[in-house]
């Protein structure tokens, strides 16, 4: 493939519903270009973007695809989104490459989630968009029906579109022309028609500004519509010449901004990258100014390292076209950079930016894993930190309490996959197993104990002897001593209180971490010959063992914030369940755009598969996030279970 210059390339994502028609669109478009000579099929597995060998067994998208065709002396690169809801962050990273979106709806299924996520993201990005009708060919098709349920969810900036266009344009789309110039406006007020030229720069700044959404349809299994769609695509998409300022910092830490020229020092961010078994990393950027060559020398600024480009080309699905060089606005490939991930970014050492990170979701569904094999646990982290630089929207992260590896994601989607990849590139099977809670203990009452330490077995003996009065605190742990008469020489001080800090790792209760006590070291006696530190130190901790058991011990629980962003109609629904998980509703608050902010906390115990019910509940269209806020006491009932069930693991 040829290269091509900044104002002949269009870049356009294309986002929905999973099951809309995304992958098929691109088939249809690389048919009608002679690139393939038959349509592929996500069910036949045959397609050009979705050629994971995971893609392929599971019939749906789970990779940002890139995929570049060359229509009448232009070239649009596409970017081909997964459609269900745990992949979002591949959403996010290909609208920040994008200057427009395409969002597909199912002709039969009408607005879904996918498609308001869709929309949400465009607005978020600020993207200039169109949205396709697909599948007109089903029976129930009925385009104004559609439309008009569009409209309704998404405003009055949507507009039915047939192509080509002419002067004889509906009076619609007129005034919708007439509202992005002055001159247009008086023109339309004086009955006068527009020209063909006012017509087309209408719209391209209408849709530029995202006051015009274009609405047509199509039927890309049969090839109906996509030469249109093109055509409006390479008319209407702006060129990546007039996008909008980028965002960034220099090597100083200041904002600075860049727009997207040629004549300008080289810069790129990395949106996506492929962590292939055969042929190893592939990192996928957009280059912003400038242009890229082969064999350059580059400055990765996250790193302060140098990179050495090696051979450039374009990605089309799995296939790779080489090329020399590429200029601004364009997205290009390149292999085996050895430092650099998504979201960085690359740029000439004599102008340093680094762009704005990509937007990942925060993890809300969580799961414990392990190795399946003993002796396999290394190369499962090595296998999840090479998986985490294709997908940094999972988190790996260890519980040096619980001494757990969990996995973070968007849902049981995206993290199965993570699994399966695991196993099938790297070798490595792991189980799930229930998630671990880090409890804590504490006191609620007072104690005073003797902690008595005598040894003799021939030659120097131990001895240590401390009294020590334990009470509740708002600290983690607060000592104290208050010997008098020189009961205990204050060198063995230190000992004692090391004593009870190590003991607190290890409650009676349930063997969970000690807190919020408070101890004071006022009595003991000595032996001038057997005592040494280690023997106050065995000491302290006999009296804490019985000092906690005396003092009321009891066990707490970690309480999450949640901030639970409902449509209204499913309130009532999540309400409910909160309360049967044990938490509080704190309070609500409207949300812009419609729906309400709950604001609430839980135990953690009662959350951990809140993602997945959320989604069953508000059929996906309710989101959360999760802090962890404090501790609290575990009911008794639940405590004794607790208790019972680490008494029996521990004998066992």
């Amino acid at each position: 493939m040829k290269g091509y210059t900044s104002d002949t390339i269009r870049n356009v994502a294309l986002v929905g519903h999973g099951g809309c028609g995304k992958t098929t669109l691109l088939e249809s478009a690389l048919l009608e270009t002679g690139v393939i000579n038959r349509l592929g099929k996500v069910e036949d597995g045959n397609t050009v973007s979705d050629y994971d060998k995971m893609e392929i067994e599971k019939g749906y998208s789970i990779n940002t695809s890139v995929v570049p065709v060359e229509w009448k002396d232009s070239k649009i690169n596409f970017i081909d989104t997964p459609g269900y809801l745990d992949f979002i962050g591949e959403v996010n990273a290909a609208l920040r490459a994008a200057e427009a979106a395409v969002i597909l709806v199912d002709a039969g299924s009408g607005i879904q989630v996918g498609t308001e996520q869709a929309w949400k993201a465009c607005e978020r990005y600020k993207k200039p968009r169109f949205i396709v009708i697909n599948k007109r060919d089903k029976d129930e098709f009925d385009f104004y029906k559609t439309f008009d349920e569009l409209k309704a969810k998404f405003g009055d900036t949507l507009i039915p579109f047939s192509w080509p266009l002419s002067a004889e344009i509906d009076e619609g789309l007129k005034e919708a022309i007439a509202m992005t110039d002055e001159s247009l406006m008086d023109k339309y007020f004086n009955g006068d028609d527009f020209t063909d030229e006012e017509i087309r720069t209408g719209l391209r700044r209408g849709i530029a500004d995202g006051v015009i959404v274009p609405v047509c349809s199509s039927a890309f299994s049969l090839g109906h519509g996509i030469e249109g769609l093109l055509d409006l695509l390479i008319t209407y998409v702006p060129t990546p010449l007039e996008h909008g300022p980028y965002f960034g910092f220099n090597d100083q830490n200041e904002h600075i901004e860049r727009l997207s020229v040629v004549d300008a020092p080289m810069s790129a961010f990395v949106f996506k990258t492929i962590v292939d078994p055969f042929v190893g990393k592939i990192s996928i950027m957009k280059v912003v100014t400038g242009k890229i060559n082969s064999g350059t020398e580059v400055l990765n600024e996250r790193t302060g390292r140098a990179e050495k480009l090696g051979k450039l080309f374009f990605l089309r699905g799995k296939n790779q076209l080489e090329l020399n060089y590429a200029e601004a606005g364009d997205i290009v490939a390149v292999a085996k950079l050895q430092y650099t991930l998504s979201g960085d970014t690359l740029c000439d050492k004599s102008d340093i930016i680094r762009y704005l990170p990509l937007d990942y979701p925060e993890p809300t569904y969580f799961i414990a894993i392990e190795a399946a094999e003993k002796g396999d646990e290394e190369k499962m982290g090595t296998g999840l930190n090479k998986l985490r630089e294709e997908d940094p929207s999972f988190i790996i992260s260890r519980n040096t309490e619980t001494h757990q590896t969990l996995l973070g994601g968007q849902g049981e989607i995206q993290l199965s996959i993570i699994i399966a990849k695991l196993k099938d590139r790297f070798g490595v099977s792991v189980r799930t197993v229930p998630q671990k809670i880090a409890y804590r203990e504490t006191i609620k009452g007072q104690s005073d104990v003797q902690g008595k330490h005598k040894k003799q077995s021939g030659g120097a003996g131990q001895y240590g002897d401390v009294h020590i009065r334990f009470s509740p605190s708002d600290q983690e742990f607060e000592f104290s001593e208050a010997l008098f008469g020189g009961s205990v020489p204050k060198n063995y001080v230190p000992a004692v209180e090391k004593g009870l800090q190590e003991s607190m790792q290890k409650g009676p209760l349930a063997g969970c971490r000690v807190v919020n006590v408070k101890a004071v070291f006022y009595d003991g006696s000595y032996h001038d010959v057997d005592s040494n530190e280690m023997s106050f130190k065995i000491a302290a901790s006999l009296a804490f063992k019985k000092g906690i058991v005396e003092a009321k011990p009891c066990l707490l629980e970690p309480v999450m914030h949640l901030e639970i962003t409902v449509p209204d109609e499913y309130m009532g629904d999540v309400m409910g369940d909160m309360n049967k998980r044990r938490g509080k509703i704190l309070g609500m608050e409207p949300v812009q755009g419609g729906g309400q902010k709950l604001l609430a906390e839980a135990p953690q115990a009662e959350i951990f598969d809140y993602s997945v019910s959320l989604r069953a509940m508000t059929q996906a269209r309710g989101s959360f996030t999760q802090r962890f806020e404090r501790y609290e006491e575990v009911p008794m009932h639940m405590a004794e279970k607790i208790i019972a069930k680490h008494k029996q693991e521990t004998e066992s």
